[in-house]
């Protein structure tokens, strides 16, 4: 099992990367939200100047997938996921592609499905099996929600962005740009158009 890697990047596309480890190219998928960090060279470099990543060997059949995270509380939420019947890799990166790992807790926590069924393949009874499930076996349910509809607001705005013309990814982007100190969902969508605009 290869469940750490540390080198240079030597090729990054949308999906995937492939990371240099003494002359071993390992091609592994990562989520777009840390492709987007790792854009951030500062962020994503050790103090070696090479990038490090938690993985997963994912074994099917007819392949062996390496799946790569920044830090290991995803690549144990992550397994969480992939543990639950009718969710695979991708589905599972596509979640972690929504929010932070806390902020996807706190969504379960709540119940809140909604926030979930943004992921391309996930449906609503998927979604709820998911809670059900992590709610069980990750104790998800001791953490504080403030029961304000935080996660459906950031669901709306994320549908409302879509329908402005973004992608989901961007419409992603800024989300995830946005401080968690502006509450309520008009007040973030108006944040984000007004930083756009600037």
């Amino acid at each position: 099992m290869i469940g750490h890697l540390e080198g240079n990047i030597i090729f990054k596309v949308e999906k995937y990367i492939v990371l240099n480890v003494s002359g071993v190219g390992y091609k592994i998928f990562v989520s777009a939200a840390t492709q987007k960090e790792l854009g951030s060279l500062s962020f994503a470099k050790t103090s070696k100047g090479t990038t490090a990543l938690w993985t997963h060997l994912h074994v099917k059949e007819d392949a062996l997938d390496l799946y790569g995270f920044l830090h290991q509380a995803e690549l144990e939420f992550f397994e969480s996921l992939i543990s639950i019947s009718g969710i695979g890799p991708k589905s599972a990166l596509g979640v972690l592609s929504l929010a932070p790992v806390d902020t996807l807790k706190r969504a379960i926590s709540s119940g809140d499905t909604s926030y979930l069924t943004k992921v391309s393949g996930i449906g609503r009874k998927i979604a709820e099996k998911i809670v059900l499930e992590l709610k069980d076996k990750l104790g998800f349910e001791k953490i504080s929600y403030s029961g304000n509809g935080e996660f459906q607001g950031d669901a709306d705005v994320l549908e409302a962005l879509v329908a402005l013309g973004y992608s989901q990814r961007e419409a992603r982007d800024m989300l995830h740009a946005l401080p968690a100190t502006i509450k309520g969902r008009e007040n973030r969508l108006k944040e984000i158009l007004k930083n756009k605009k600037s």
